[in-house]
């Protein structure tokens, strides 16, 4: 009779980093993932390891099982309106309502890329977990495979059909370069409440349109000229921290997503002279017909989450 292996504690948190990574790129938000991890250490605390022959693979595909029965079992999201010009909303959009810190939230986002984040999250639970295991953690199909129940080849498949939609399809040729420095310095701007940094990229007769689910008010609200336009997004300086570039409809925008979960959009028309144009939309209908992509190809990389 063959005794019983159990793992131990150490061996779990040498692998502890690697798996809040994979869970973090499965469910989006820093609470649900550490509780992920947790779920993911019972379960192999009790297990019999002694056939494993590699147990970092074995605790992966625990972890993303784990994952794949959190996103399916997730229910309607309840939405609330955020106020894109008060600070009080503001702070409380980055408040840490799935729990974890705040701060490390943002900065994880950052690492990991917002777009990526919200991009996931469009994807079906099974797409999901075959990108996020395969292309950001190269675990073999052939071990992906069971966990949605499917062959190899159909998971090879499923992994293509989400790395489209993560990298976008052909999208016109624009001056991508000098959009996402101008977009970089807006949100640099904002995040810092340098005003008179922020109001250098619009143009004077800059407007601002916001449909009713950014501002909850009868009708949409348009701003005008570029100090109102500035204020306004001084206002918004706490949500800056969970809003990052992303590609909407082939051109460089801001997507806000706290969590994870997208919010809102910030979509621009640039010319010569500074940003002509922004399109704030939270609208569900409209957000639904914009076509988001991740913006680098090095963004769908997995840096370690304690870089």
């Amino acid at each position: 009779m063959t005794a019983h292996t159990t793992l131990s504690a150490e061996r779990f948190e040498a692998d502890r980093p690697r798996l809040r990574a994979v869970a973090h790129r499965m469910l989006g938000s820093l609470g649900e993932a550490d509780d992920a991890v947790q779920e993911t250490w019972l379960r192999a605390s009790r297990a019999d390891v002694g056939d494993v022959a590699n147990v970092s693979g074995w605790l992966t595909t625990v972890a993303g099982r784990v994952c794949l029965n959190m996103l399916r079992s997730r229910g309607r999201r309840h939405e609330t309106p955020l106020d894109a010009w008060s600070a009080d909303a503001a702070g409380a959009a980055a408040a840490p309502a799935e729990g974890g810190d705040p701060e490390e939230e943002a900065l994880l986002a950052d690492a990991v890329g917002v777009a990526l984040l919200v991009v996931l999250d469009t994807l079906a639970p099974a797409e999901r977990l075959t990108f996020v295991l395969h292309d950001l953690f190269s675990v073999p199909f052939d071990d992906i495979a069971p966990l949605i129940e499917r062959t190899p080849a159909a998971t090879r498949q499923l992994a293509g059909r989400a790395r489209r939609r993560v990298r976008g399809g052909d999208a016109p040729a624009v001056d991508r370069v000098r959009q996402r420095e101008v977009v970089d310095a807006f949100l640099a701007a904002t995040r810092g409440g340098d005003f008179e940094a922020l109001v250098a990229l619009l143009h004077p007769d800059v407007i601002l349109t916001a449909d009713r689910f950014v501002i909850p008010t009868p009708g949409p609200v348009a701003v005008s000229g570029a100090r109102p336009v500035a204020e306004g997004a001084m206002a918004a300086t706490g949500r800056a921290r969970f809003t990052g570039p992303a590609l909407l409809d082939g051109t460089v925008g801001l997507v806000m997503a706290p969590h994870g979960r997208l919010r809102l959009v910030l979509v621009f028309t640039f010319a010569e002279d500074g940003i002509t144009a922004i399109d704030v939309v939270a609208d569900r209908e409209r957000l639904a017909g914009i076509e988001m992509a991740v913006l680098d190809a090095a963004a769908t990389d997995a840096p370690a989450l304690d870089d």
